[in-house]
Protein backbone atom coordinates (compact mmCIF):
# COMPACT_ATOMS: atom_id res chain seq x y z
CA UNK A 1 0.00 0.00 0.00
CA UNK A 2 1.44 3.30 -0.94
CA UNK A 3 1.36 6.52 1.56
CA UNK A 4 -0.63 9.94 0.44
CA UNK A 5 1.77 12.14 -0.31
CA UNK A 6 2.06 14.72 2.70
CA UNK A 7 2.04 17.87 0.10
CA UNK A 8 -1.07 16.56 -1.35
CA UNK A 9 -2.82 16.08 2.37
CA UNK A 10 -1.97 19.43 3.39
CA UNK A 11 -2.89 21.13 0.15
CA UNK A 12 -6.26 20.11 0.42
CA UNK A 13 -6.55 20.49 3.84
CA UNK A 14 -5.61 24.07 3.58
CA UNK A 15 -8.32 24.49 0.83
CA UNK A 16 -10.90 23.22 2.75
CA UNK A 17 -10.27 24.71 5.83
CA UNK A 18 -10.12 28.34 4.01
CA UNK A 19 -13.56 28.11 2.73
CA UNK A 20 -15.07 26.17 5.20
CA UNK A 21 -13.16 26.75 8.61
CA UNK A 22 -13.03 23.58 9.58
CA UNK A 23 -10.53 22.57 12.58
CA UNK A 24 -7.78 20.02 11.80
CA UNK A 25 -9.23 17.58 13.60
CA UNK A 26 -12.18 17.25 11.76
CA UNK A 27 -10.58 17.44 8.25
CA UNK A 28 -7.95 14.85 9.34
CA UNK A 29 -11.06 12.15 10.05
CA UNK A 30 -12.08 13.05 6.22
CA UNK A 31 -11.07 9.95 3.94
CA UNK A 32 -9.21 10.53 1.14
CA UNK A 33 -11.94 10.41 -1.25
CA UNK A 34 -14.64 12.34 0.90
CA UNK A 35 -11.81 15.09 1.55
CA UNK A 36 -11.19 15.46 -2.42
CA UNK A 37 -14.58 15.66 -3.06
CA UNK A 38 -14.78 18.57 -1.35
CA UNK A 39 -12.29 20.37 -2.88
CA UNK A 40 -14.13 19.42 -6.18
CA UNK A 41 -17.57 21.02 -4.72
CA UNK A 42 -15.78 24.09 -3.43
CA UNK A 43 -13.82 24.36 -6.89
CA UNK A 44 -17.38 23.95 -8.29
CA UNK A 45 -18.90 26.83 -6.10
CA UNK A 46 -16.19 29.09 -6.92
CA UNK A 47 -16.07 28.52 -10.47
CA UNK A 48 -20.08 29.71 -10.60
CA UNK A 49 -19.19 32.14 -8.61
CA UNK A 50 -16.61 33.81 -10.91
CA UNK A 51 -18.47 32.63 -13.95
CA UNK A 52 -15.87 30.73 -15.46
CA UNK A 53 -17.13 27.48 -17.20
CA UNK A 54 -16.39 24.27 -15.20
CA UNK A 55 -13.98 23.39 -18.05
CA UNK A 56 -11.90 26.11 -19.24
CA UNK A 57 -11.28 24.75 -22.39
CA UNK A 58 -15.36 24.86 -22.96
CA UNK A 59 -16.26 27.31 -25.24
CA UNK A 60 -19.66 28.80 -24.59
Amino acid sequence: MRAYPVDELFEEMAFIAYHFHWARTELMALEHGERRRWCEEISAINRQLSGSPSNPFEIA
